[in-house]
């Protein structure tokens, strides 16, 4: 039997994506309802070769739902997930609302699935934000072979983590450039075409902006407490992949070539290196649509004891959003959890 699941956030770049990786990794669905505003209601959404007619959030009954896969906006979030929870379902949360919730466990499959088991306390689970999820993929092997005592990283993070219309933003701006237009900034503070942008969310009261901090504080919860974080990122004009530069300082001895043979081996990682020849390394234009973080460019850091370097690169749609929620779904039909 399978399961009936429920996309809440169904029109928005994100549900595209869910609703496509449902298809496409077979999960063993019945029945898949699309869930968005309402004026959102009526219209059509891809589900392989079905088109899904997508009904009205406010006034949706989740009894008998069995998974809830939740994109809509970290206000309607808290509104709707716990109602959604209350009737049964297991909610796998993609908005920032819930992450820090110490009864609702954040994760991510490669990383920490053994987490999974306390979802039962609010039948809540957090997607990670997305330059975290692609980071912490990248930083487990490290830590589980040599233990991470501090890491450095600076994101180069794509305008389609700020949604359709920051997409459409770029695109208007760029061409308004070729036309001798000033580009006129609605989505961003300042013109996203042929800049870069040292601000993603709001600034805190320490200078921090609120991404860097949930980089921070969400690698501790998922991967160690212990480990000390120094995240900067910027928004740069690229539409799809964020790419992060990542200095990694370890308790214990580790060589650029046991690094490297780690990253070779380690689920969810492709390793792309100098091996061949020096355009070994991968970017954001050439990993869209792939499932895996990329890694690159990885070298031993001399000017500390035990630091690696490396570049890593992921579709901040897919694994850094709506794959990494499927691989959630995944893991409790597969009997990790209990649905």
């Amino acid at each position: 039997m399978g399961y009936k699941i429920a996309v809440v956030g169904a029109t928005g770049n994100v549900g595209h994506e869910i609703l496509k990786i449902l298809d496409e990794r077979n999960f063993p669905a019945d029945d898949v309802i699309a869930l968005a505003s309402s004026r959102s209601v009526g219209r059509e959404v891809s589900y392989g070769d079905q088109n899904l007619k997508v009904q009205d959030l406010a006034t949706f009954d989740f009894k008998g739902i069995d998974i809830v896969l939740s994109s809509p906006g970290a206000k309607v979030s808290a509104e709707y997930s716990p109602k959604a929870a209350k009737a049964g379902a297991v909610v796998i949360d993609n908005t920032s609302y819930w992450r820090m919730d110490p009864d609702v466990p954040l994760i991510v499959p490669e990383v920490n699935p053994q987490a999974l088991a306390d979802h039962n306390r609010k039948n809540i689970i957090a997607n990670p934000n997305c330059s975290t999820i692609q980071m912490v993929v990248a930083l487990k092997p490290l830590h589980d072979a040599a233990k991470i005592r501090r890491v450095v990283v600076s994101t180069y993070q794509s305008v389609s983590g700020s949604g359709k219309a920051a997409m459409d933003e770029l695109f208007n701006q760029t061409k308004g450039v070729y036309m001798n237009e000033t580009p006129v900034p609605s989505v961003y503070p300042k013109q996203i075409s042929f800049n870069a942008i040292p601000q993603i969310d709001v600034f805190m009261d320490d200078g921090m902006t609120k991404e860097e901090w949930k980089m921070v504080v969400e690698t501790k919860k998922i991967l160690d407490p212990s480990i000390k974080v120094c995240a900067s990122c910027v928004r740069i004009p690229v539409f799809i992949g964020h790419a992060e530069m990542v200095n990694v300082e370890l308790e214990n001895e580790l060589s650029a070539a046991q690094a490297r043979e780690l990253f070779r081996t380690a689920q969810g990682i492709t390793l792309v290196d100098l091996e061949h020849e020096d355009t070994e390394y991968a970017t954001p234009a050439e990993i869209q649509g792939e499932d895996d973080v990329f890694v690159s460019r990885v070298r031993e850091d001399i000017s500390v004891e035990n630091g690696i370097n490396f570049w890593c690169v992921s579709d901040n749609l897919r694994k850094g959003a709506a794959l990494n929620a499927v691989q959630i779904a995944e893991l409790l039909a597969n009997g990790s959890g209990t649905v």
